[in-house]
């Protein structure tokens, strides 16, 4: 809580502009193209992380398929976990993520900005019907971010269990798999610590469908969190 107060009263004469901004392109995404969204969000992302005295270090950068239609698979450490891959991406993604999320402001904005997919965990029906719409539209050529714990853990930079469900959307797809590790992310929003920090994103190589088409989803999910654990312990950050 202090460093996102800390991101306002940095930003304090812009921020009236740049939440007007948000909630305009929040309420009218047809209005604009997803290049022209996502450029926007990459703008204000930037003001709050520099606001917030918060550093983002990216590497492997030139393991992002070139081209659209892939999928991002991170540990999830908490709730700058989107805005620190976001502010590095060189191209346009958008998530799935659960309902509660929607009563979080600033984060309502951003995903209504990237036309997120919101599931009910509790409504099978519902998860299913957003798992067809993400193969639908990564089959199209979007790209999107799930987060395969499926909620934030509690243990700094040790990913829990990867849920094989989550992969559905992509062997399913037949899309490119790219597993993203996550250092010191939740440090950002759930620490009181106001202190100078980095957050290192890795986008590690991809994993194609032809590797992994043989595997099974649980397979699949324990072999993208292992790939993930290997580089935070590389990192020494292994805490």
């Amino acid at each position: 809580m202090k460093r996102i107060i800390l991101m306002v009263f940095r930003n304090l004469i812009w921020v009236p502009y740049g939440w007007f901004k948000l909630c305009w392109c929040a309420a009218h995404v047809d209005r604009y193209s997803e290049k022209e969204r996502y450029e926007l969000l990459q703008y204000i992302d930037n003001r709050a992380i520099r606001g917030g005295n918060i550093k983002i270090e990216a590497y492997g950068l030139e393991n992002i398929p070139k081209e659209n239609g892939f999928m991002f698979f991170p540990n999830h450490q908490g709730l700058f976990d989107v805005l620190a891959i976001l502010q590095v991406c060189p191209v346009p993604f958008s998530v799935v993520a659960k309902k509660e999320l929607t009563d979080v402001p600033f984060l309502k904005q951003v995903f209504a900005c990237m036309k997120a997919l919101m599931i009910d965990r509790e409504d099978i029906k519902q998860s299913m019907q957003v798992i067809l719409q993400v193969i639908k539209e990564v089959k199209e050529g979007r790209n999107y971010l799930i987060f395969a714990e499926g909620t934030r853990n509690k243990d700094e930079n040790r990913p829990h269990e990867f849920k094989g469900g989550s992969f559905k959307a992509a062997t399913k797809s037949r899309c490119p798999i790219v597993p993203v590790a996550l250092i010191d992310s939740y440090k950002a929003f759930d620490t009181r610590s106001i202190e100078k920090m980095v957050v290192q994103v890795h986008f590690l190589e991809p994993m194609y469908y032809d590797e992994y088409k043989d595997m099974k989803t649980t397979e699949l999910a324990l072999e993208v969190k292992t790939r993930i654990e290997e580089t935070i312990k590389k990192s020494g950050k292994w805490d």
